[in-house]
C-alpha cells in the first residue's frame, strides 16, 4: 500500500512562466510577455497561459523553437550606481542594472531591491530558492547600509529609530543605528536592518523629519562591498554563497 501511495502521489509542478524563471532564461514578466505572444510550447504545444503547469525537469520547454534547458546556477554582486533601476525592463525606458552585466551570463534576478536613488551592493542570482532565503523575512539575514543624511545624528535619533517609529501604520526599526562621523550640517550614520520592508531606512528618516542624502548598502550578511567598484560586478566566491546559505 505504501509503494502504491508514492507512485500516485502528486507530482510538484509550477507555472509556465515561473518555470523559464526558475531555469535561468528571463525574468517571469519576461517569460510572461513570452508566452501571451505565442512564442513558447510546452511538450510541441504552444501554450499561452504563464500559469499552465510544468513539471520541471521532464517536460520539453522551447522558446523560438529553440529548447530551454536550466543554466548552471549563478551568483553574483554589483555595487550598483545611483539612479539606474533595479527591474529586468523599465517602462519608463530608464537604465537598469542589467546594461551593466556581461551579455554572456545567464539571467539572473536581484536578491531584494535598491530603489533607483539608493546604492551599493546588490546580489544578482538565477537561484531563485538561495534568492527566497535570503530575502525572507524571517531568515533575518541582516543588511548594513551607510547613510548621509541632513542632520547630525545625535545619540536620541539613534536612540528612536532602534526603538521604532510608526509610518504608515507600521513599526519600522533599526537592528542598530550609530554615528559614523558628522560635519556641521550633515553626518554619516550606519544602519543595521535584519527586516526588508520597502523604502524602510527613508521611511525611518523621514518619520523623524531627517532627510536622506545618501543611502549606501556595504554589507548582506557576512558579505561586504569591499574595493568592487562603482557599476562593476563580480561572481560570488564559494564560502561567500555557503555563509549566506546558512
Amino acid at each position: 500500500m505504501k509503494r502504491q501511495n508514492l507512485k500516485t502521489g502528486r507530482e510538484k509542478k509550477t507555472g509556465l512562466a515561473r518555470a523559464l524563471s526558475k531555469m535561468g532564461f528571463c525574468s517571469r514578466s519576461e517569460a510572461a510577455e513570452l508566452i501571451r505572444t505565442g512564442r513558447v510550447r510546452l511538450n510541441g504545444v504552444v501554450r499561452r497561459d504563464a500559469e499552465h503547469p510544468v513539471r520541471l525537469g521532464r517536460d520539453r520547454i522551447e522558446v523560438d523553437g529553440k529548447g530551454v534547458r536550466a543554466a548552471e546556477k549563478a551568483y553574483w554582486m554589483m555595487n550598483k550606481p545611483r539612479g539606474i533601476v533595479t527591474t529586468a525592463a523599465d517602462e519608463k525606458g530608464r537604465a537598469t542594472v542589467y546594461a551593466l552585466l556581461s551579455k554572456d551570463l545567464p539571467w539572473m534576478g536581484p536578491v531584494g531591491r535598491l530603489d533607483m536613488a539608493s546604492e551599493g551592493l546588490l546580489l544578482l542570482t538565477n537561484d531563485t530558492e538561495w534568492a527566497a532565503r535570503i530575502a525572507a523575512p524571517e531568515s533575518h539575514v541582516e543588511k548594513t547600509y551607510h547613510v548621509q543624511i541632513g542632520a547630525v545624528a545625535d545619540r536620541s535619533l539613534q536612540a528612536r529609530l532602534e526603538a521604532g517609529v510608526l509610518e504608515g501604520g507600521e513599526l519600522l526599526r533599526a537592528s542598530s543605528a550609530r554615528l559614523l562621523r558628522a560635519g556641521e550640517k550633515n553626518s554619516w550614520v550606519e544602519i543595521v536592518l535584519d527586516e526588508g520592508k520597502n523604502r524602510q531606512i527613508r521611511r525611518m528618516f523621514d518619520a523623524c523629519g531627517v532627510e536622506v542624502l545618501r543611502l549606501i548598502r556595504v554589507a548582506i550578511g557576512p558579505v561586504k562591498l569591499g574595493e568592487l567598484a562603482k557599476g562593476k560586478a563580480r561572481e560570488l566566491m564559494g564560502e561567500e554563497i555557503r555563509a549566506l546559505r546558512g
